[in-house]
């Protein structure tokens, strides 16, 4: 075969014909795979892990919220027999982070004064307009036991303060 200007092209066949060059660059791709690949690997794994934490976190501030919504206001027409509000208010925590599939035995949950820190009682009446912090709080190890990589936190927590109001909580 020639080109235009008379010459003598040399055409090889690519799949026939393997130079050296070839030969040395696969063995380094399959190199570079064997360093890339667990590092990948370790990363995907940890954007799981972590994005599992977040989502947990979250439903924590979310049942937090909704439990300390319904404490700032008149809930006594919602407490059974011999029940107090702190127990109303704890037992909703629990109720609605084990409808989340969290595991409700093990979660640790407070009722305490927005800065002194000591036990607050939601039905004294002694404490209305004042402020109060509800906290819950569950250990990573009881969450996830099957994770390939170290915990990234020991407890996954969440704590807001609330005011006790005087507003009536309609049936």
């Amino acid at each position: 075969m020639s080109d235009l200007w008379g010459k003598d092209l040399v055409v090889m066949n690519a799949r026939t014909h393997r130079g050296p060059q070839t030969d040395r660059r696969r063995g380094a791709a399959a190199v570079e795979c064997a360093i890339v690949m667990p590092v990948m690997v370790a990363l995907v794994l940890g954007l799981i892990q972590g994005g599992y934490s977040v989502d947990t976190t979250h439903k924590l501030y979310a049942a937090v919220r909704q439990a300390g919504r319904l404490a700032g206001m008149n809930y006594r027409p919602l407490l059974k027999s011999g029940q107090t509000g702190n127990d109303k208010v704890i037992q909703d925590i629990r109720n609605t982070l084990a409808a989340e599939g969290l595991p409700a035995d093990q979660l640790t949950i407070t009722i305490t004064e927005a800065e002194g820190g000591g036990t607050f009682n939601l039905d004294d009446p002694a404490n209305d307009l004042k402020l109060f912090r509800i906290s819950a709080s569950v250990p990573y190890s009881a969450l996830s036991t099957a994770s390939l990589l170290p915990a990234p936190v020991e407890t996954l927590s969440a704590s807001i303060v609330f005011r006790k109001g005087r507003s009536q909580v309609y049936e």
